[in-house]
């Protein structure tokens, strides 16, 4: 050690600290690596991606050659230091203990804590490159690193620990509910929203975006045949439920678009009218939503009638109604209220039916209004009151304030909703 100048052995000190900061800031990169992204960056064929990808494959041989390197070097740091100092002011005790000190600091600083800090906060410029490096290094190094992790192996076989187990990390829904939440401005609004919504598919059944019983749209085939011809003529919908004297005897669905040639040729009657009839398509209550619009896909069917356990009809599901809770409404539907959709007015007020659905008046208005109950305004309201009111009453179901404007003996009508006001932030008390 005495034939190598002082000034090759200090650039060496410095050598091996570059060295030993190599191994931590990629051993840490690479942990904090996002594997999806890397997955993705893999197949657009960025350089080292594929090589990182391997490497992270096998976290064992991975971890082995880095900290073999970084302790090797991390060990050979203070000898030559040692060495430097005895040759420079020879044997005196303070003279090590201080060496050691300064030895200890710079590893801490310069080998561990700041390549660490940079490799977490840019794994993915650090690693790639590093990848090119240690890979060669591992294959080199593969039979020490075989030896080493033999005994490891051995000490996590005896403590009965898997570490093929945990390897296979899948995110759950929750998990990427938080990702999206937590996305900001990386995703643009609407795209984020439309993710929430469809996380939120999996918690809901076709009764909570069906069209209501009271709410569809249907034609009594026993009616007066002026009466069937005057609503097919001013009819909402291009679809048609047609019973026979009560909505729960359903004959089938009828295609408003074939009666018009027969319309206007003045040669509609009630056998070409049951003959354009085709078969309902009945779904049980409580099927999920995700497992119907599957069905839909099956069965190439547009319109679903939903029924209870007793075979009465509950309301009516369409692909729309699905897809509405994802993007938001789009079709076209009958007016909610008897006002107009413009939503909040300027006191800011806003009268809707009673039998309107919960989550659609959320999704309407921006409310809050609890859907994991009843399905209708109308239903959480005689489940707040456990009764149906008999005139004016107001009440108010979490921060939104109603008012019931008309009711009869069997559900409430008619409501009126007050916009909540946003809740005032807490300022800080003064001096």
């Amino acid at each position: 050690m005495d034939q190598i100048p002082l000034w090759a052995q200090i650039g060496a000190v410095f050598v091996l600290l570059l060295c030993s900061g190599f191994f931590s800031i990629s051993e840490t990169s690479m942990m904090a690596l996002n594997r999806h992204r890397l997955k993705y960056l893999a197949g657009k064929g960025a350089f080292g991606a594929r090589t990182t990808q391997g490497l992270l494959a096998r976290p064992d041989q991975l971890l082995g050659v880095v900290l073999i390197g970084n302790n090797l070097l991390n060990t050979i740091i203070p000898v030559l230091t040692t060495s430097i100092a005895l040759r420079t002011f020879g044997r005196d005790n303070l003279v090590l203990s201080v060496a050691t000190g300064i030895v200890a600091f710079l590893i801490i600083v310069f080998a561990e804590i700041t390549p660490k800090i940079v490799g977490a906060t840019y794994p993915e410029k650090i690693a790639l490159p590093a990848s090119v490096l240690i890979a060669p290094l591992m294959r080199l190094l593969k039979p020490v690193v075989w030896f080493v992790n033999l005994f490891s192996n051995t000490i996590l076989l005896a403590l009965r620990i898997n570490t093929k187990g945990g390897r296979d990390q899948r995110l759950s829904t929750e998990e990427l509910r938080a990702i999206v939440l937590e996305s900001g401005s990386f995703m643009p609004t609407k795209h984020r929203s439309i993710l929430l919504n469809l996380f939120d598919l999996e918690n809901i059944s076709v009764d909570d975006v069906m069209i209501p019983r009271r709410r569809i749209e249907s034609l009594d085939f026993d009616a007066p045949f002026e009466d069937i011809l005057h609503q097919l003529e001013t009819c909402y919908h291009n679809k048609l439920i047609v019973y026979q004297g009560d909505i729960d005897r359903v004959l089938g669905v009828l295609h408003v678009r074939k009666t018009l040639a027969a319309l206007h040729k003045q040669e509609l009657t009630r056998e070409t009218l049951q003959a354009l009839l085709t078969d309902p398509y009945f779904v049980p209550s409580g099927t999920p939503v995700f497992q119907q619009l599957q069905y839909f896909q099956e069965t190439r069917q547009r319109t679903a009638l939903v029924v209870n356990e007793y075979g009465e009809l509950e309301g009516l599901v369409t692909p729309e109604d699905i897809l509405e809770e994802l993007i938001g409404e789009f079709t076209t539907s009958i007016p909610r209220s008897a006002g107009s959709r413009t939503g909040w007015t300027e006191g800011g007020e806003c009268i809707v039916a009673g039998s309107m659905p919960l989550r659609e008046l959320n999704r309407w208005l921006q409310l809050t209004l609890p859907t994991d109950g009843p399905k209708t305004l109308n239903g959480l309201i005689l489940e707040t009151l456990a009764e149906i009111p008999e005139g004016d009453v107001c009440l108010q179901i979490g921060d939104v304030q109603l008012e019931v404007l008309q009711s009869d003996d069997q559900a409430v009508r008619t409501v009126k909703l007050f916009k909540p006001r946003p809740r005032a932030t807490a300022k800080a008390p003064q001096a």
